[in-house]
């Protein structure tokens, strides 16, 4: 009989054929070994407690306790149940307050993107403070490109990016925060015959081969650049396209060409890369002068569908910035 009872132990039981009531009384009387003294603690005469541990031992197809008139025993298979029975009731209390978290986005999982720019210093000193105030948030990150994040926010398959454009270019149809604002700078192998200037003209570095982003990655931001020398009488001589940051600072560090890049960018020190500022350059005829180009960070999410996680990050980025 033992064995059938330890064999149907561990077959699968449709979980609605016991209710958290039956859980509440056999820890009760498991906890009390006494049914007289469980059915006070739980406010119910003897006879319906009886009545429902032997209900509890029947869905299950096991014995409990072990009962004489003097003495209630666990059994041994009620002795390997009770800490599972204590863990399913503790949860079952712990779920009202999880409920109530969950709606004000104290908890629950964001799903966050961003540009390898905002990976510099930015992103970790906010996931930072937002762990520390949200702890119980689990936030799940993924460097992506602009055209990435479109496509996974599009997917619902992301909650938020920070994407990279050029200045008021935040794509359309998304809700944006504009997070930071910096001027593009240009980066040059250090050997480079321009290297010892410590600010150079656009002139200057028009015919320079180019290595630059794919426009597809952000489009605003590569028609400026190209905006830019059209303006001036020239056609960018691109050299060599590559997606990440990093990867074309690299490139530049090889000698392939002067990168156009955003200011954050310094903080990737890599040998064999300078850094300089581009000064306009007046038009002739006339004194117009060409506007050198920005570049702007915002966290976009989609307007419909927002999660209480994702609103209290949002509000946490507009405090970052007050």
């Amino acid at each position: 009989m033992n064995e059938s009872l330890n064999q149907s132990f561990h077959q699968p039981l449709n979980p609605h054929l016991i209710e958290l009531r039956l859980w509440r009384q056999f820890s009760a009387v498991a906890e009390e070994l006494h049914f007289g003294h469980a059915a006070a603690r739980l406010h119910m005469t003897q006879p319906p407690l009886t009545q429902a541990i032997a209900q509890l031992e029947k869905l299950l197809d096991v014995r409990l306790f072990d009962r004489t008139k003097r003495s209630v025993q666990l059994t041994a298979t009620g002795q390997a149940l009770l800490p599972a029975v204590l863990d399913l009731l503790a949860r079952a209390q712990a779920l009202p307050a999880q409920a109530r978290a969950a709606a004000t986005g104290e908890v629950g999982r964001l799903r966050l993107a961003f540009v390898s720019t905002v990976g510099f210093a930015l992103l970790p000193q906010w996931v930072r403070a937002f762990r520390q105030l949200y702890p119980k948030v689990q936030l799940d990150l993924l460097e992506a490109t602009g055209d990435v994040q479109l496509l996974g926010l599009e997917r619902g398959e992301m909650d938020a990016g920070f994407m990279l454009h050029a200045p008021g270019f935040a794509p359309v149809g998304l809700a944006h925060l504009l997070i930071t604002q910096e001027s593009l700078v240009l980066a040059l192998p250090e050997h480079h015959r321009l290297a010892s200037r410590a600010v150079l003209t656009l002139n200057e570095v028009l015919a320079e081969p180019l290595v630059i982003f794919p426009r597809r990655i952000v489009p605003s931001l590569y028609d400026a650049i190209f905006a830019l020398y059209h303006a001036a009488g020239y056609l960018p001589a691109v050299a060599q396209e590559a997606i990440q940051m990093q990867t074309i600072v690299n490139l530049v560090s090889a000698g392939l060409g002067v990168a156009w890049v955003p200011e954050s960018v310094r903080q990737f020190q890599r040998s064999g890369v300078i850094y300089r500022e581009v000064g306009a350059t007046q038009k002739a005829p006339g004194n117009k002068v060409n506007a050198m180009p920005g570049c702007e960070t915002s966290l976009v999410w989609r307007q419909d569908g927002i999660s209480p996680t994702l609103e209290r990050f949002v509000a946490f980025a507009r405090s970052q910035l007050a």
